[in-house]
């Protein structure tokens, strides 16, 4: 499958706004909006996302639009964020899409955050050269509970 990365298109906020909104998916990534059907506050976001300063790109695969991936934060608090549609799961695609992120975003350290129980993005984000080094507990909107997560750091490439 290609995976591709480019700017994000006002015609991909609606399928955005469709996968954000997907039940399991919600529940695997835990740390989501406080209510993903409110269509106003999901596009007050996304302006606020287009206008600032954020690398936030849309994920195609074979040409279809399958999600987003992006780095925001403040310089040296910087994280890495991705979202795929759960029919693409699996096959790869947040892997190639964060690499060619990072490819593109060659600020260091970046750090992430995941549900503690969620293998899958745990895995990704090793794939790509993550490290855990940090245990941590927040609320997570999707479960409507505080539940344990991990961060995840990608340091500078060590010189030899």
């Amino acid at each position: 499958m290609d995976v591709v990365l480019r700017e994000v298109h006002d015609s991909d906020l609606p399928v955005f706004f469709r996968q954000m909104n997907d039940p399991e998916a919600l529940r695997m990534a835990a740390f989501t909006a406080k209510d993903p059907a409110d269509r106003d506050a999901f596009e007050a976001h996304w302006k606020r996302i287009r206008a600032s300063r954020d690398v936030i790109l849309t994920v195609l695969a074979d040409g279809d639009v399958v999600g987003s991936a992006g780095v925001y934060g403040d310089p040296g608090e910087r994280e890495v964020t991705y979202w795929i549609d759960r029919a693409y799961w699996g096959r790869g695609i947040a892997t190639a899409a964060l690499r060619a992120l990072l490819a593109e975003v060659p600020e260091r350290p970046l750090y992430a955050r995941a549900a503690a129980d969620n293998a899958a993005s745990r895995r990704v984000l090793e794939k790509c050269g993550f490290r855990l080094t940090a245990h941590a507990r927040g609320f997570a909107n999707a479960r409507g509970e505080e539940i344990d997560e991990v961060v995840m750091t990608l340091e500078e490439p060590r010189s030899s």
